[in-house]
C-alpha cells in the first residue's frame, strides 16, 4: 500500500468536508477548494480524520492513491493557513508595481511587462525587490510564481533577474577569468 496514501489527514477546527461519489469540497476560514475523485479511489471522514483508500492494487490506482491524499492534505492546509512563495528581483533598475490586479515589471527590456494576476491568488510587493505570491490553492500559487520567474530568468554571468528567495545560482566565469 502507498506510504503516503495510508496516512490519515487530521481536520483542524473550523474545517468542513463535503464528500460525494465524484468530488470532495473542503471549506475553511480562508475559502473553499474542490477536487474530483478518480474512480477506484474513495475519500471518507472518520471523526476528525480524512482517510483516502483505494479499491485494489492496480499500478494506476496505487499512483493515484498517494496523489489524492496529497491533494486532500494540501486543500486542508490551504483553507486553514494558505500557501506563499517569495521571489526576489535582482538587478539595477529592475522593479515591480501593482496596479489593481496587474503587476507591472521593469526588467531591463525596452518596454514594461504587465502580468495579470489570476483569481484566487494574491501578489504583494514588499520593499524594493521582494514579491510575495499567496493563496489557498498550492498548485495555483506555484504556477503563478513560476510564470513570474519566467518573465526574466537570472543571467548566468551576473545573476540579474527574478528568482525564488534563497535560491542559489551557479554563475559562470567570464572571459577574463580564462585568460592565459
Amino acid at each position: 500500500m502507498s506510504r503516503v496514501g495510508k496516512k490519515p489527514i487530521p481536520l483542524p477546527d473550523g474545517v468542513e468536508v463535503k464528500i460525494s461519489r465524484e468530488e470532495f469540497e473542503v471549506k475553511g476560514p480562508r475559502g473553499s477548494l474542490m477536487h474530483r475523485i478518480p474512480s477506484g479511489i474513495s475519500v471518507h471522514q472518520e471523526g476528525s480524520l480524512l482517510v483516502v483508500t483505494r479499491k485494489n492494487d492496480i499500478p494506476k490506482l496505487r499512483a493515484l492513491h498517494g496523489l489524492m491524499r496529497s491533494l486532500a492534505a494540501n486543500s486542508v492546509t490551504g483553507v486553514t493557513e494558505g500557501f506563499q512563495k517569495e521571489l526576489e528581483i535582482e538587478g539595477i533598475g529592475y522593479r515591480a508595481q501593482i496596479k489593481k490586479d496587474v503587476v507591472v515589471f521593469q526588467l531591463g527590456f525596452s518596454h514594461p511587462i504587465e502580468f495579470q494576476v489570476p483569481e484566487g491568488v494574491e501578489v504583494k510587493i514588499e520593499g524594493a525587490n521582494l514579491i510575495v505570491v499567496s493563496g489557498i490553492d498550492r498548485q495555483k500559487v506555484g504556477q503563478v510564481a513560476a510564470n513570474i520567474c519566467r518573465l526574466r530568468r537570472p543571467d548566468v554571468y551576473k545573476g540579474k533577474g527574478i528568482r525564488y528567495k534563497g535560491e542559489v545560482l551557479r554563475k559562470k566565469v567570464g572571459k577574463a577569468a580564462t585568460g592565459t
